[in-house]
């Protein structure tokens, strides 16, 4: 279910964390219910952000990237959970094609893709890499820092399947986001599995879909355990048509933040919470260029409109998110952290966390200059806890994380539902 990891928080854990441990029987059932009904995403990745009074997500990823920042000891439960995804999708596979994206071309992009096929291999898959790019036009042969060679080689498409040269998979994994839009050799598929499905590409979905799915999970949870579901569930609202290069729709997205604000304030002073709220204000399209915005009240945002209006190029008026912004109360080498969690199927397999040592608690990591630092079994030795009392044990607060990474899994499997181009409707 979840790994037991060294987190790198210490000191008690406050009472939502006790609560969700004393629960736990019963948080296992719900999720054993929730996957007989709905089918997870095929793998996620989920921002977590803890500030000690509260624990939500504030970023889930259908195409994560980063599985190479997964230690060695982590790699037999991914090799599990990959086993049980492919039995459940296609029992009879062999053969299985990772496409990669056409805009990453770091080394840590190419270890990541290493990373994932070798995770395939050792679940008993013929497993190989493949570009979209058609400037990719033979073989490249990628030599990574571990030593590895990645064999990155053209995709080839046929009046109906898709594969490589001398190789005919049953099943394809994207590795890239489609964020520029699905491309036509991706669609028609005749008898292969593509996964995850192309409504999951940044190019169509939106956050705000995601957000409604979790705010829906996250109060039935709360239900069950009896807790507020402000406390695992950030407040957000949507704006739409805004223009930040034009200055238009701006008025509209200034009373979404007036009010999210509003309402979280409303909370601090419930809890006796003594710190200054503040909202992320991003695109609701993850292909945007939006930049994100970190914004703590009305003055501050009139001054960054201002700043931004004018400068780049106008996308056009597309819809926004304000999202009530969760601080991080953790820290890895005098730098601010948050945990990430990597998930196959419905199985929490690792993760790690983001650093950045130039951003604030209430700042976005996610942005050049973050570095990433594994997250280690309870004997390892890489993130100490000296004198932590056993209730706030490492294990138990990675197993909250896996709680809520799991529940905005149990989400994006309803965003794909609703979502789903192909779904029957019933009138």
């Amino acid at each position: 279910m979840v790994p037991h990891l060294i987190t790198a928080l210490t000191g008690p854990l406050n009472e939502l964390e006790q609560r969700v441990l004393e629960g736990m029987p019963a948080i296992e059932r719900w999720f054993r219910l929730e996957w007989m009904e709905h089918t997870p995403p095929f793998y996620t990745s989920v921002d977590v952000r803890n500030a000690g009074f509260k624990l939500a997500p504030v970023d889930t990823n259908f195409f994560p990237r980063g599985w190479h920042n997964l230690t060695q000891p982590m790699l037999p439960l991914a090799v599990q959970a990959a086993q049980a995804a492919i039995e459940k999708i296609c029992p009879e596979a062999r053969n299985l094609l990772i496409v990669a994206d056409n805009k990453l071309k770091t080394t840590s992009y190419y270890s990541n893709l290493a990373r994932l096929a070798h995770i395939f291999r050792m679940a008993g898959l013929n497993v190989k890499v493949g570009s979209i790019d058609p400037a990719i036009k033979s073989a490249k042969k990628i030599e990574l820092p571990s030593g590895e060679l990645l064999l990155l080689e053209p995709v080839v498409r046929s009046k109906r399947r898709l594969g490589l040269k001398n190789f005919d998979p049953c099943t394809i994994l994207l590795n890239t986001d489609l964020a520029a839009g699905s491309p036509g050799i991706l669609e028609d598929l005749h008898e292969q599995y593509l996964l995850p499905p192309l409504h999951a590409g940044w190019s169509v979905r939106r956050k705000s879909n995601h957000f409604h799915s979790y705010e829906e999970i996250s109060k039935r949870f709360g239900k069950l355990l009896g807790i507020d579901p402000w406390l695992i569930q950030p407040i957000w609202a949507k704006a739409e048509e805004v223009d930040l290069t034009r200055g238009s729709g701006t008025e509209g997205l200034a009373t979404q933040v007036d009010a999210v604000l509003a309402k979280v304030r409303r909370k601090y002073k419930e809890y006796g919470i003594n710190e200054k709220p503040f909202v992320i204000v991003k695109a609701d399209n993850g292909a945007s260029t939006m930049p994100i915005l970190t914004v703590r009240d009305a003055r501050e945002f009139e001054s960054l409109v201002a700043s931004l209006k004018g400068k780049g190029d106008s996308e056009g008026d597309i819809d926004v998110i304000v999202q009530e912004g969760v601080r991080t109360s953790e820290r890895v080498n005098d730098g601010v952290a948050e945990p990430v969690v990597y998930m196959m199927d419905r199985y929490v397999v690792g993760g790690f966390y983001r650093v950045h040592p130039d951003r604030g608690s209430d700042e976005n990591l996610a942005i050049a200059g973050a570095s990433f630092v594994p997250l280690g079994f309870p004997d390892s030795a890489h993130l100490p806890q000296p004198g932590a009392r056993l209730t706030a044990s490492a294990p138990n607060r990675f197993y909250m994380y896996g709680v809520i990474g799991r529940l905005a899994m149990v989400a994006a499997a309803y965003e794909l539902e609703a979502t789903n181009p192909e779904a029957e409707v019933y009138e």
